[in-house]
């Protein structure tokens, strides 16, 4: 049965992949973006029906979710997730949104460090209280991670120590989302936690990104301080890096370890490993490192 579904950040790494997947099997999408760019319009040349909108802005959302079945919801580590968060819960019960699919974090939780992490966790009890069927995800870090932090020299400079996780690609995690949009009833107020298809160190990340690129990469365990000022480097926001920091602290306290199938068993397919994952984006890796 076609739907008539919303994707809030529909040029993000999990609202793309979840659009994509979502008119593949012949639903309407209605693709929320900032601003008209070159990846709206891909999006467009696909079939999605493009708005212009802010999720702070009740009004650009409200006329969003006219119509809507169910919605996606993700948000980027920057101020303002309460306000857009609540904005949502308001529109969607004013238009009868039957459910909402709600990216989160692992690290989630009311004691977090994070700002970040603890206002993702005061969303999700935010959005329980509406009356549309809610469904949390909450993934490790994502496989992304391995392409937003690559500097170029076959490092993986980081401060994680010897912990563990099992990363998971958005397209993964897309699988997921669109499968409980097209189906929310069985997910209604269910919390799920997200993985990759094994859980590794970063040692063995860089082993497998070795096998994948064809040359070495070395995993450079760091300190915070260190860290601090890569980001400072890559221009991060001070509300990113008092994030970044806090969560690495959680990682090598073994938050963001894990296994399970959930992919396969709501997502209907196997996630990508590790090496498999660099390997489908080795040009980007050879351009960088060129």
């Amino acid at each position: 049965m076609t739907r008539n579904l919303l994707v809030i950040g529909a040029t993000g790494q999990t609202g793309r992949h979840t659009t994509d997947l979502l008119l593949q099997r012949g639903h309407h999408v209605r693709a929320l973006v900032r601003r008209a760019d070159e990846r709206s319009q891909k999006l467009a040349g696909l079939g999605a029906e493009i708005v212009i909108g802010d999720v702070h802005d009740l009004d650009s959302l409200a006329k969003a979710t006219e119509g809507i079945n169910a919605a996606y919801f993700t948000y980027p580590i920057l101020p303002g997730l309460m306000d857009a968060t609540a904005n949502l819960a308001q529109a969607a019960e004013e238009n009868g949104v039957e459910a909402i699919v709600n990216m989160s974090q692992i690290s989630a939780r009311r004691e977090a460090a994070s700002n970040a992490a603890r206002q993702h966790w005061v969303a999700e009890r935010l959005l329980d209280r509406s009356p549309s069927a809610v469904t949390h995800l909450r993934p490790t870090f994502f496989a992304e991670w391995l392409i937003n932090m690559w500097n170029g020299t076959d490092e993986l400079r980081l401060p994680f120590a010897d912990g563990r996780h099992a990363p998971i690609a958005a397209v993964d995690q897309a699988k997921v989302i669109a499968a409980i949009l097209e189906d929310p009833a069985p997910h209604a107020g269910r919390i799920y936690p997200l993985y990759g298809a094994v859980e590794l160190n970063h040692y063995e990340i860089a082993e497998a990104m070795t096998r994948a690129l064809g040359r070495e990469v070395t995993y450079v365990p760091i300190d915070l301080e260190e860290f601090t000022a890569v980001l400072e480097k890559r221009g991060a926001s001070p509300h990113l890096i008092q994030h970044l920091l806090a969560v690495a602290v959680d990682y090598r306290n073994g938050v963001f370890a894990g296994t399970n199938d959930l992919v396969r068993e709501i997502g209907g397919d196997d996630p990508l490993d590790v090496e498999t994952f660099v390997t489908q984006n080795r040009a980007f890796y050879d351009n960088r490192s060129a």
